[in-house]
């Protein structure tokens, strides 16, 4: 299974990126091989719209499953769920907290986005 958590910079001491779409990078962690890889995602930062879908297509062809994050517009969130990809707002910490919180079955699958679109 692959987890993309959003961050601020490459390196799991990273915080969490609180904007899912506009990202600097995320961070891909492999379960079974306890890897990371990190995407930049720095393209998607000026874009004048589009932001998030583009990242959730980044996402799922990188073979992602679930993503964790601050923040998600309403159109990423279709793009993620359109994609089988599920979704975990409200993350905070670096990205050792977030994992640990997913992990331990702390965080909820979103419903929905939590912020409105261009946040």
């Amino acid at each position: 299974m692959k987890i993309a958590i959003s961050a601020v910079a490459p390196g799991i001491e990273s915080a969490v990126d609180q904007r899912f779409g506009r990202a600097k990078y995320f961070a891909v962690y492999e379960t079974e091989t306890g890897e990371y890889d990190f995407l930049d995602n720095k393209i998607q930062m000026n874009a004048a719209q589009g932001a998030g879908i583009q990242t959730a297509e980044m996402l799922s062809k990188a073979g992602v499953d679930a993503v964790l994050t601050g923040h998600c517009g309403p159109n990423a969130y279709k793009a993620l769920s359109a994609a089988g990809i599920a979704l975990y707002i409200g993350v905070s910490g670096n990205l050792a907290d977030a994992l640990k919180a997913y992990q331990e079955g702390s965080l909820s699958p979103a419903d929905g986005a939590d912020v409105e679109g261009h946040w």
